[in-house]
């Protein structure tokens, strides 16, 4: 007879491979370990024991728990993602012949991100920069952060030898020091094309200067240079919010949150926001398959 494989035996193999295979980082390991646990206690007061004994209707009764427990959505859904990939891998080692989560839809958040700009706003926040050479250079950084998704350190510190205008895209180094592709679409290549041309060839004209985005002075733009012009130019156009002013995070947060809408699918979404962990982009929506370029090409400003 074959060994049977107990719910805790399995959960410890399933976080001992997230965290020497997969490397992730203790935050995440930690956050998987509370929702298995909480998992597991549900599961082993039914009289569940092995892995085999639980099934989709136990993992459907744990998601209505959850929620009579008063867990958001966001909080079940990433549960969910914890069972899925324990399930999934238990599958994967032949532990398991089914996934008894595979049928089970992910909650749904009642309301979208707080602080997301509608896309009215973006384009009124991009529309803002007068046609001068800081301004050229303030809308271009402005339409990249939104168009493509970076953090504010990726957008500042991006050097110019990454930026391919023929291409159509960024290589762009993250958290960790991954690096991922990030599409350009068109209105921004116009954009990077014109204050490249115009502008930063008279502040940087020295080949060893790295960063594509520069002060008058020649030198990088700095974080807090930028959060303050971004601040600036969303007073000017009167763009409020109800979660605090404008920021460069809130913008990365509008460019996930509009692509989901367009129909973009989670795990382009997730590739192009360089999370490491599907959990982290499942705030946005449910998760379906595509490739990463077609998927861009749905963002409002591909046009």
């Amino acid at each position: 007879m074959a060994r049977r494989l107990t719910l805790d035996e399995s959960v410890d193999l399933y976080l001992d491979h997230l965290k020497v295979e997969r490397h992730l980082a203790r935050n995440t390991l930690e956050s998987y370990s509370r929702d298995l646990a909480r998992a597991l206690r549900f599961f082993a007061d039914r009289g569940r024991v092995d892995v085999d004994d639980v099934t989709p209707i136990d993992v459907t009764d744990h998601l209505i728990a959850l929620a009579g427990a008063q867990l958001g959505a966001r909080s079940r859904a990433r549960a969910l993602v914890a069972l899925r990939g324990w399930l999934r891998h238990l599958v994967g080692e032949r532990w398991l012949d089914a996934d008894p989560s595979e049928l089970i839809d992910a909650p749904r958040a009642a309301h979208q991100l707080p602080g997301v700009l509608g896309e009215d706003a973006v384009a009124r926040l991009i529309g803002t920069p007068p046609d001068t050479a800081r301004g050229r250079r303030d809308a271009a950084m402005i339409e990249l952060l939104y168009a493509s998704g970076l953090r504010v350190t990726e957008l500042v510190t991006l050097p110019i030898a990454d930026v391919s205008l023929n291409g159509g895209f960024v290589r762009v180094t993250g958290k960790g020091s991954k690096t991922r592709m990030v599409p350009l679409n068109n209105v921004s290549r116009g954009r990077i094309t014109r204050y490249i041309d115009e502008d930063r060839v008279r502040w940087a004209p020295d080949p060893d200067v790295r960063a594509l985005f520069v002060t008058e002075r020649g030198g990088p733009m700095t974080r807090q240079g930028f959060w303050k012009l971004l601040r600036g130019y969303a007073r000017a156009a009167d763009i409020r919010l109800p979660g605090g002013e404008v920021s460069p995070h809130k913008l990365r947060h509008s460019f996930a949150t509009h692509l989901v809408e367009h129909g973009a699918d989670l795990r382009s979404v997730q590739a192009m926001l360089g999370h490491a962990d599907i959990s982290t982009t499942q705030i946005y929506t449910q998760v379906s398959r595509a490739h990463v370029i077609q998927q861009a090409r749905k963002h409002p400003r591909s046009a």
